[in-house]
């Protein structure tokens, strides 16, 4: 096994032991979306002009995507947390890569994220939400949803290393809440006014959302949207290899010089 690998694996166990030992944390996290799902489809829903049942099949692409750019949050504050601790510093202090320290934390965050995405699945495929574009289209769907937390993520622990105070990072992660509100992720785009209809096209969370819903057979793109979301299996792709290619690299470096 590679320095990295086998480094970025121990890093992993300590965040998956540190997650163990903050239930509190985890049932939040898994319980919110869930919240969200219930209160929007059955009391918004109501309001909109795809109700009920239409409407929850809708939203629940649009959670699900929601908790993958939920990954910028968790990111955020676990850097930040480790980085006002020491915990950062006594990292550089030993013989392991550079890179092991963030890719651990990603790859622990994207365990966490396959497990805390099960309950809102089950619990949108009992309000009326059905996978309907067969087997590959499903799990290319969820693949996509995974890259895009992974991706998101390391947003967040750039973001974290660049804060280095968990109080702060805490306070800043709930601006992550906005992203889903200029998105397509619980309503259509179609009826926003003209400059807000580019903004929410353009939100990478919009081209999740879409791909999602296109891929699990629930609508088709609108193809008089903004790129990204009239093509939102591609957006979706390159917006988070976008994201891979500027921010992990900047995380490793951030990393490596904050001790300095």
């Amino acid at each position: 096994m590679s320095t990295v690998a086998y480094d970025s694996t121990a890093v992993l166990g300590r965040h998956l032991q540190r997650i163990r030992h903050s239930p509190g944390v985890v049932i939040l996290t898994q319980t919110m979306p869930i919240t969200m799902l219930l209160f929007f489809g059955f009391v918004f829903g109501s309001a909109l002009a795809t109700p009920g049942q239409e409407y929850r099949a809708f939203l629940v692409p649009g959670l699900l995507a929601a908790t993958a750019a939920g990954g910028i949050m968790t990111g955020m504050f676990q850097s930040a947390q480790d980085a006002q601790r020491g915990v950062m510093d006594r990292f550089r202090t030993l013989p392991m890569s550079r890179a092991a320290v963030p890719l651990g934390q990603t790859a622990a965050d994207l365990l966490t994220t396959v497990v805390g995405m099960v309950p809102l699945v089950l619990v949108g495929l009992a309000v009326g939400w059905r996978i309907e574009g067969g087997v590959g289209g499903s799990l290319g769907a969820f693949g996509l949803l995974l890259l895009f937390r992974f991706a998101a993520n390391w947003v967040g622990a750039y973001l974290g290393l660049l804060i280095r105070n968990e109080e702060i990072a805490g306070q800043l992660g709930s601006v992550t809440f906005v992203l889903p509100l200029l998105s397509n992720a619980y309503i259509p785009t179609e009826g926003l006014p003209g400059w807000l209809r580019v903004v929410t096209e353009w939100n990478p969370l919009s081209a999740v959302a879409a791909a999602v819903r296109d891929l699990c057979g629930n609508t088709s793109p609108n193809p008089d949207a903004a790129w990204p979301t009239a093509e939102p299996v591609a957006g979706a792709l390159l917006w988070s290899l976008l994201l891979l290619v500027v921010f992990v690299p900047l995380t490793i470096r951030r990393y490596t010089r904050s001790g300095e």
